[in-house]
């Protein structure tokens, strides 16, 4: 796979897609890549555990049924929500599913995710992700703020 050796530069604005629905994974890094992200694919648990912690990605969007025939298998999203914030802040995490009602708050937190779109609205991902992602920086700002200010001293 040519994206093993594929190297991520200071500059670059990494995302990530576990989709296991073919269609989806191809939405989701279209618009990844349209908006400016360089763009990792996975298919399978293995693969997104070792991406996922050789790269600080600033977006990961992932099927519910990733890697899995019910979502309860889905290692990968049970791994992410049982992380330490601290090793997943750096990420938005958008999580696909024909269950979910778009954007709605509440699922995400159940799910431990940024943000949860129903299937049936991935032709509007775009400014979705953008949304997400805006609102997980407007959220983290002051955090990082302070961060950086420590850094420095």
């Amino acid at each position: 796979m040519a994206e093993a050796f594929d190297f991520i530069s200071a500059t670059d604005r990494p995302a990530l897609v576990a989709c296991s629905r073919p269609a989806w994974a191809e939405v989701s890094k279209t618009t990844l890549q349209e908006i400016g992200y360089k763009v990792h694919t996975v298919i399978a648990h293995d693969e997104f555990t070792a991406r996922f912690s050789q790269v600080a990605y600033q977006v990961v969007v992932m099927d519910e049924l990733f890697a899995a025939h019910k979502p309860e298998e889905n290692l990968s999203l049970k791994s992410l929500q049982t992380m330490p914030m601290g090793r997943r802040r750096h990420a938005a995490i958008i999580l696909l599913g024909d269950n979910f009602h778009t954007l709605d708050p509440m699922q995400a937190f159940q799910q431990s995710v940024h943000a949860v779109v129903n299937g049936s609205e991935i032709v509007m991902l775009r400014p979705l992700v953008e949304k997400a992602v805006s609102d997980n920086d407007m959220f983290l700002h002051t955090y990082r703020e302070v961060q950086n200010r420590v850094a420095r001293m």
